[in-house]
């Protein structure tokens, strides 16, 4: 998937990772950029056309997919995550929380997508997983819980959109330097980075990448003898 001129669907783009999402590829040719976001006045990125989106309301999504048919590349990029175990007295309610947004809402905008990319002869999905999709923490658990069902999720789109030639491509990385990690005393990546290797991962064809040298570590130790995610915690 070539970004010049593409026409690119960015979810969660009127910050973070999103608005860099954008930036860049406006940088490296995209013919157009639509940035989605619940409060489209918040896109202030000149070049970029704000569109309103909410991942969890259906009929958003919807009057997304019938505006933007000329679509080529979706990034799916919004999520949410929340601290806390498995265990705590509102896992449950918080865990909810973080599927409808990290996988329904995901599935919901690449369903609504899939035919208009085919339509424009295939493109691609880009979707924003994690480190956590692979490991869990004490102080992530239930967020990790969302980004394996996501990440179980891209492989099953990847099979799925074979046939339309859709490249679907699973981004997997640590903490980046954003709103979402402030105050997370780990260290961090910058957007920049970030997307600087998706971008090259995805212009080079490839369905998975593991941006950093720890989520890379992580990758490898999956199939060690025990797995690395048995006695891991970060």
């Amino acid at each position: 998937m070539k970004l010049q001129d593409s026409t690119i669907f960015i979810t969660g783009a009127n910050r973070g990772l999103g608005l860099e999402f954008a930036r860049q590829a406006l940088a490296r040719g995209a013919r157009k950029v639509y940035a989605g976001a619940r409060d489209p006045s918040q896109v202030t990125l000149p070049g970029v056309v704000p569109i309103a989106l909410d991942v969890n309301n259906a009929a958003q999504v919807a009057a997304a997919v019938a505006e933007c048919g000329d679509v080529t590349l979706v990034i799916n990029n919004a999520g949410i995550a929340s601290l806390g175990g498995l265990l705590a007295e509102d896992s449950i309610e918080a865990t909810q929380r973080m599927l409808e947004t990290n996988l329904f809402g995901m599935m919901r905008v690449s369903q609504g997508f899939a035919p208009v990319l085919a339509k424009n002869g295939g493109g691609a999905l880009l979707n924003v997983l994690s480190v956590a999709s692979w490991l869990s923490a004490p102080v992530l658990a239930a967020y990790s819980v969302s980004k394996a069902a996501a990440w179980s999720l891209t492989n099953g789109l990847r099979n799925e959109l074979r046939a339309q030639h859709t490249q679907v491509l699973g981004l997997h990385v640590a903490f980046i330097d954003t709103d979402m990690t402030r105050g997370f005393d780990a260290p961090k990546l910058s957007p920049e980075f970030v997307v600087a290797r998706a971008f090259e991962a995805l212009e080079a064809g490839a369905s998975e990448v593991a941006v950093d040298e720890w989520t890379q570590e992580i990758k490898r130790g999956l199939s060690a003898e025990p797995g690395i995610y048995i006695d891991y915690a970060r």
